[in-house]
């Protein structure tokens, strides 16, 4: 998509702190943080959101997970949330799907 601010991320068209990609997904820093450690996980492929998520791609979103995971050993993490919004009514700002990682800090539930 032309005017998606992740698929721009992806081309390099803006910068980011990029701390993992491979052929499938990418993962930076998020520019305003939620936690010491904000990490959003995203398809490199335009996929608005979960409700795309089908049998023929159902693989990115393992791929998110798990990288997800790896990510958070990578950083010590000893807890952290994996949170994905869908649509505007669950929190979506951006509609490409992304993953926030949070860590380093202790977590309250319900969320907030």
């Amino acid at each position: 998509m032309d005017n998606c601010i992740f698929c721009k991320i992806v081309k390099r068209e803006i910068p980011s702190a990029i701390v993992y990609e491979d052929e499938i997904i990418m993962a930076f820093r998020d520019i305003s943080p939620q936690a010491p450690h904000h990490i959003l996980i995203i398809p490199k492929i335009h996929i608005t959101s979960l409700e795309e998520i089908n049998d023929t791609n159902e693989y990115i979103a393992g791929r998110i997970i798990s990288r997800a995971a790896a990510i958070a050993k990578e950083l010590k993490l000893d807890g952290y949330r994996l949170v994905i919004n869908t649509n505007e009514s669950a929190g979506q700002t951006v509609f490409h799907l992304h993953c926030h990682l949070l860590g380093g800090r202790q977590m309250k539930w319900p969320p907030g």
